[in-house]
C-alpha cells in the first residue's frame, strides 16, 4: 500500500505538470499527463480498462502532432503563400533547436514572415500569415489544454473513488 500512496502521489504531481505544460511551451503537457495515468494504472489501488488507456495514448498523439502542423495551417488559412507555409514550418524547426522553448511561438512566427518577405509581399500583408501562425499556436495550445483537463479529471474521480467511496 505504501508504493501504491508514491504512485499516486507522483501520478498527481504528473498530472498537475501536465497542465501547467499546456501553458509553458516547455514541458509536453499531455505527454506528462497520460504519464500520471499510467501510474495510478499500475498502482494496485486503480486500474484503467484498456481501451481506456489505449484511447488516451491515441489523442496523446494526435494532439502532439496537430500541436506542430495547427501553426502551418494558420498560416495557410490567413492568406500564406507555400512560401510563408515553408517559411513558417522552417521557422518551427529552426525556434525549437536555437530560441527553445519561446522559439515554439516566435519560429513559425517569424518564418511565415521572413517567407512572406521572400515571396514579394509587402511588410504589412506579410503580418497576416505571420498572425495565422500565432493563432494556430493558440489552438494548438487550448487542445492540449482540453486533453489534459479531461486526463486530470478521470485522475481526480479514480483518486476520489479509491479514497472516499469504499
Amino acid at each position: 500500500m505504501y508504493i501504491d500512496s508514491i504512485l499516486i502521489i507522483i501520478g498527481g504531481i504528473c498530472i498537475i505538470t501536465g497542465l501547467v505544460g499546456c501553458i509553458l511551451p516547455v514541458l509536453p503537457g499531455p505527454v506528462i499527463g497520460y504519464a500520471g495515468l499510467l501510474l495510478l494504472h499500475i498502482s494496485q489501488v486503480h486500474s484503467f480498462t484498456m481501451e481506456f488507456l489505449v484511447t488516451f495514448a491515441l489523442l496523446t498523439i494526435f494532439v502532439g502532432i496537430l500541436d506542430y502542423v495547427v501553426p502551418i495551417y494558420g498560416t495557410q488559412k490567413l492568406g500564406g503563400s507555400k512560401y510563408g507555409i515553408w517559411g513558417s514550418t522552417l521557422g518551427l524547426f529552426a525556434g525549437v533547436f536555437f530560441l527553445f522553448p519561446a522559439g515554439i511561438v516566435i519560429g513559425p512566427m517569424l518564418g511565415a514572415f521572413a517567407g512572406e518577405m521572400i515571396s514579394g509581399k509587402k511588410a504589412n500583408h506579410a503580418l497576416k500569415p505571420a498572425f495565422g501562425s500565432f493563432l494556430g499556436f493558440l489552438a494548438g495550445t487550448a487542445v492540449r489544454l482540453v486533453l489534459s483537463v479531461v486526463m486530470a479529471y478521470y485522475y481526480v474521480l479514480a483518486v476520489y473513488n479509491i479514497y472516499f467511496t469504499s
